[in-house]
């Protein structure tokens, strides 16, 4: 359908109209989707290059053959998934953690979400050391946690969101090749992912209240940098000794989901890009999910399939755990070795988790695809909001715990 609706959004039409036929059920399925994608590839995105003639936007679309249920809901949902593709789209250097903090502030102010900084100085004092690890090594030290919150009166659940948001990955001391640092400030995606969820749940005023813990960092090289062989201690008391230090994301999260599980939600999800071994087991079609309750993975399968954003889950079992012990530190942050690094770094992240609260973690490895990936026409797809919102309406319903 996307393929088939390109030709007509290249010609940036103002209004569109689409024909649906068939069964009545086939109708109005198809008529939400042919809306769903020529919507959100018809939204604006970032550029950078000068255009003679300001664009047209596309103002209407309308069905002839089927009525949208709620085409409300599907207009937060693509709203969500452009908020996650602008973010992620922006240059290094128009998203700092300042910017985008900036940024942050004025979402909370425009729609009413409470909002709150850890900056360097409180986590610091808080123990919290293995995000300041990684956010020490930057100038300004302007890395930080930021929690957003969503609470309607009429929330019937808790959830927690939890992204990645790293400005831009050098690799830290362990520098990264020019191959493989040449698009790493799309390692935020992960923290525009959470967002996403939270706008679109936002505006479909789900009753739910949503935690939203954006771990916001880089990943800098310079004399405050941490290193290879440091031990850094978290701030649920775990010493951790560094192996890697292009293995951040790790370690911003560990600290972001102490705090996220100490507010008890009844579920908490987490999205990063975090490891090219997911890459590597999966390509980038599909992205991966590993969790603490086997439910909770089977229930991510089904809400893939439905939001056409295709899960793959991974095992979780213990005894992966000896891969990363250590023998001067509580754990091992990863190996030098590839193998299973994508299992490997969920089983460092459930160490930090507090409480017995049921956890999804989902590596996105399709944060970006060549030529676009399901509805999404654009490189980077926002991959992520819509099985975030399926996973909600799941939660909603009672399903995983």
């Amino acid at each position: 359908m996307r393929k088939a609706l390109k030709p007509l959004l290249d010609e940036k039409p103002e209004s569109l109209t689409i024909a649906v036929f068939g069964e009545e059920a086939f109708r109005q399925s198809v008529a939400a989707d042919a809306y769903y994608v020529a919507l959100v590839n018809a939204q604006p995105l970032p550029t950078h290059k000068r255009e003679k003639d300001k664009p047209r936007l596309l103002k209407t679309i309308q069905l002839f053959g089927a009525e949208l249920a709620d085409a409300s809901l599907i207009n937060a949902q693509v709203a969500g998934n452009t908020l996650t593709r602008t973010l992620t789209m922006l240059p290094p250097n128009a998203l700092t953690p300042s910017i985008y903090r900036d940024k942050l502030a004025s979402l909370a102010k425009v729609h009413g979400w409470q909002h709150e900084v850890f900056d360097m100085k409180k986590l610091e004092k808080m123990g919290a050391g293995a995000f300041v690890a990684v956010g020490q090594g930057s100038e300004p030290k302007d890395a930080a946690i930021v929690h957003l919150v969503y609470a309607p009166k009429s929330a019937k659940k808790h959830i927690a969101l939890v992204g990645k948001g790293i400005c831009f990955d050098t690799g830290g001391h362990n520098l990264k090749p020019a191959r493989y640092m040449n698009g790493m400030h799309e390692d935020m995606n992960g923290s525009a992912v959470a967002l996403g969820i939270l706008l679109a749940a936002s505006e479909s005023r789900l009753p739910v209240k949503i935690d939203c813990w954006l771990a916001i960092a880089q990943n800098h090289i310079g004399p405050n940098a941490y290193k290879q062989n440091d031990v850094i201690t978290a701030l649920n008391g775990t010493s951790i000794e560094i192996v890697h230090t292009d293995a951040e994301g790790r370690m911003v999260l560990a600290d972001t989901l102490t705090l996220a599980s100490r507010a008890k939600p009844e579920f908490m999800m987490d999205f990063a890009t975090l490891t090219g071994s997911m890459i590597g087991a999966v390509g980038t079609r599909y992205s991966g999910v590993l969790g603490n309750r086997p439910e909770l993975l089977s229930k991510a399968l089904g809400a893939g399939n439905a939001a056409g954003e295709r899960v793959c889950a991974f095992p979780f079992d213990e005894d992966y755990d000896e891969d990363i012990e250590s023998g001067i530190a509580d754990i091992k942050q990863c190996t030098l070795d590839s193998e299973a690094d994508h299992i490997l770094a969920a089983r460092f992240l459930a160490r930090f988790i507090e409480g017995d609260v049921p956890w999804l973690h989902v590596d996105l490895s399709s944060a970006n695809r060549k030529g676009g990936l399901g509805a999404v026409g654009s490189d980077i797809s926002g991959f992520g909001v819509g099985f975030g919102l399926r996973m909600i309406e799941a939660c909603l319903s009672g399903q995983p715990a």
